[in-house]
Order: C-alpha cells, then sequence, then structure tokens
C-alpha cells in the first residue's frame, strides 16, 4: 500500500472504491481512515489493469467492507472489476457520476457535511445523460448531486480523436459560430478544400461529431485558434501551452475581465461563444503579442465566468461553499483567479490540499458518495422496521 491519511470526518460506511480509468488509484475508506492504492496508470494498458486488481485484493483482505463504489461508464475496467468482486463478497457495487466524485473528495478531505456548489472542471467523465461532461456546475450533499449547469458545448470533429487534434476542436467551433468556410485558412497546412467540405458535411449532418462541456477540450480548442498546439504528443499539451503564454504576457501585462465575453445563459450554461469569438478575431489579426494576449484573455474572462456562475449558483441555494474539482485546477492561473474572485465575494472556497484534484484523488470522492449512501438507506430501511413495529 502507498499512502494512509486519516480524514478530519469519519465516514458512516465502509467502502473499497475502484477509481478513475485515467491515473487510476483506489482506496479503501473505513471511518476516517483511507487507505491508497499507488497510482496504477491508465486503464488502457493491461500491466496496469493487473496492478489494480492486485491491489484492490489487498484492499480487500484488510477486513469486512459495506460496499464497493466505481464510475458511472459501464465499460471500464475498475467498473467491471468492482461489480465481480462485489459479487463474489455479497455487498453492493454503486456507480457514482464522475463528477460528483470529484466534488465530493473534496468535501470529505475538508471534513465538509453540508452542502456545497462544486466547480467540477477536468477532461471528460460520463454524464448522468450518456454526454461527455467536463465543465459542471453542481450543488453536491453527500449522496445527493444535482447539475445546475455546464459549459457552453463543443463539437468532438470525428469522435475521440478530437481529444487527441485540438484544431478538430476549432473547426467545429468555427462552424458552430456560422464561420465554417474559414477552416482552410485557419488550418491549410492540415485541412484541404476537399476535406473542409467533407468535414463541413460531418458536422452538418451531425455524423461522428459528439457533444461535451469539457472544460479540458475548450482549453484545447482555445489553443488550437491561437496556433500553440494543432497535435497533442501528451495528455494536457494543448492546455499547458496555453497557460504558459498566458503567464508570460500576464508577467508584464493586465487584464481586466469583460463579462459579456462569458455569458450566464438563462439555462444555466456558461457560454464561451463570445470568448472565442474574440479569440478567432485576435488570431486573425496576428502580431506579436496576439498569442500571448489571446491565451492571457482566455484564462481571465473564463475564470471570471466560473466565479460568478458558481456565486449566482450558491446566493440560489443559500450555499457559503464552493469546491473546486478536476484536473483543469491544476491550471494556477485558472484556479487563483478563481478563488480569489469567489474569496472576494465572500465564499468559502475548498480545495484539494493532500489529495490529487485530478483523476488519481477520484477514489476517494467515490468512497464518500457511497458511504453517505449506504447510511441513507440503513436509515431508511431503520425507519420503515420502526413502521413495520408500530403497526403490529
Amino acid at each position: 500500500m502507498d499512502c494512509f491519511t486519516t480524514l478530519t470526518a469519519a465516514a458512516p460506511a465502509r467502502v473499497l472504491a475502484a477509481g478513475a480509468w485515467l491515473k487510476n488509484a483506489a482506496a479503501r475508506l473505513d471511518g476516517s481512515h483511507l487507505r491508497w492504492t499507488e497510482v496504477h496508470g491508465d486503464l488502457g494498458e493491461p500491466a496496469h489493469c493487473a496492478a489494480l486488481e492486485q491491489s484492490v485484493t489487498a484492499l480487500v483482505h484488510l477486513g469486512e467492507i459495506d460496499a464497493i463504489a466505481h464510475d458511472l461508464h459501464p465499460d471500464f475496467y475498475s467498473t467491471l472489476l468492482a461489480q465481480q468482486l462485489a459479487c463474489q463478497l455479497n455487498v453492493p457495487a454503486i456507480a457514482v457520476q464522475h463528477h460528483h466524485a470529484h466534488i465530493a473528495a473534496v468535501q470529505a478531505e475538508h471534513g465538509v457535511t453540508t452542502p456545497v456548489i462544486g466547480l467540477a472542471l477536468d477532461g471528460v467523465g460520463l454524464g448522468t445523460d450518456g454526454t461527455a461532461w467536463g465543465g459542471e456546475l453542481l450543488w453536491v450533499h453527500g449522496a445527493e448531486s444535482r447539475r445546475l449547469g455546464h459549459l457552453r458545448h463543443l463539437r468532438l470533429l470525428g469522435g475521440d480523436v478530437a481529444a487527441r487534434e485540438p484544431w478538430r476542436l476549432a473547426a467545429g467551433l468555427l462552424h458552430e459560430l456560422g464561420r465554417g468556410d474559414e477552416i482552410v485558412a485557419l488550418f491549410p497546412d492540415i485541412v484541404t478544400a476537399g476535406r473542409a467540405t467533407l468535414l463541413r458535411s460531418m458536422l452538418d449532418r451531425d455524423v461522428n461529431c459528439p457533444v461535451t462541456s469539457s472544460a479540458g477540450r475548450w482549453f484545447d480548442a482555445a489553443a488550437a485558434v491561437m496556433g500553440l498546439c494543432l497535435r497533442q504528443a501528451h495528455e494536457a499539451e494543448a492546455a499547458q501551452a496555453l497557460e504558459a503564454a498566458a503567464h508570460q504576457w500576464l508577467r508584464t501585462n493586465a487584464i481586466h475581465p469583460d463579462p459579456s465575453l462569458v455569458p450566464v445563459l438563462l439555462d444555466g450554461q456558461l457560454d464561451l461563444h463570445p470568448l472565442a469569438q474574440r479569440l478567432f478575431m485576435l488570431a486573425a489579426c496576428g502580431g506579436p503579442d496576439a498569442v500571448g494576449h489571446g491565451a492571457a484573455l482566455f484564462h481571465v474572462n473564463l475564470a471570471d465566468g466560473l466565479a460568478r456562475w458558481a456565486v449566482q449558483a450558491a446566493q440560489a441555494h443559500a450555499v457559503d461553499t464552493v469546491a473546486l474539482g478536476g484536473g483543469c485546477f491544476f491550471n494556477r492561473i485558472l484556479s487563483g483567479y478563481v478563488e480569489t474572485s469567489l474569496r472576494t465575494a465572500g465564499l468559502r472556497v475548498l480545495r484539494p490540499q493532500k489529495v490529487n484534484c485530478g483523476d488519481a484523488g477520484l477514489a476517494l470522492g467515490q468512497a464518500w458518495v457511497v458511504a453517505h449512501n449506504i447510511a441513507a438507506l440503513r436509515g431508511i430501511q431503520a425507519f420503515a422496521a420502526e413502521e413495520i413495529e408500530l403497526c403490529a
């Protein structure tokens, strides 16, 4: 076992959590005692799957458990393993939505047992509606979670390959803005006139172009618009390039956010289309400062929009605490601006301290949610038993 942690608040049930697909790590939660496995890596690798199975088996041998938690995605190896073990142990296997788990991990680490507004920002996680989530505004209280809003959708042109080729996200965004005829001009070394016709046909007919609310994909799209990264050689390459360019520009310049660039829509969506229009304009104008200016503009205005979004939700739901979770909060510019804005608005802000804010820390959130789920179920069963006794 890799790590043992004592939480400030005890979970009401003993739960083993199988973790995420990316950067997988499993965990066992017994009251306030949390035991982590090592980080196994991405479960697309057979060796990582074998390591997870070995680690989870070791966690099982530490004593009885009440349930096994796993991701909502039915095809993940971690999900299948959790269900298999639950069957063998005769305990329930309970799915937890990915972004609910991100926020719950923050609650668990800080011992928060009251409702919070959660900003869950990452690359991808299966949502309860079957689409790819990743830019979520949530109300979370233990086993309960409600989606209050999400980032405006991007189109994944070509499907999952768009996560590796950010130019596809920018091309899809141009099409959504009614500027599909500019795709060739923006990416002349990648898209020929003939290919552009095919891509626009795919987008028009919605063929292999699923939607996502992912904040990670919005970072990728912005990096592609500014010419920083059109194809990624490794995960988060585009986002890291965008952050580096923004950091360099902000060392000698300042940006005041413009709320009109990232408005909160009446349906709860955070609309990044006006900000995207401004980035395309900067990219077209060029100039020595354009890339850094665009990168900084994206960070500052996205952070401002996220903070306004969370403040509105906190006021509407009479909540005084906002939890920040998901891998996008590794970005220091984004996390710093969001946290400062929220604290200025008088809200308490919680961020992961000892627990990884990305997928490597997800198992804690899964375990926390399921522990409260089990406790609620026990409460219902106890109430029902009392009613039956009274009736008798």
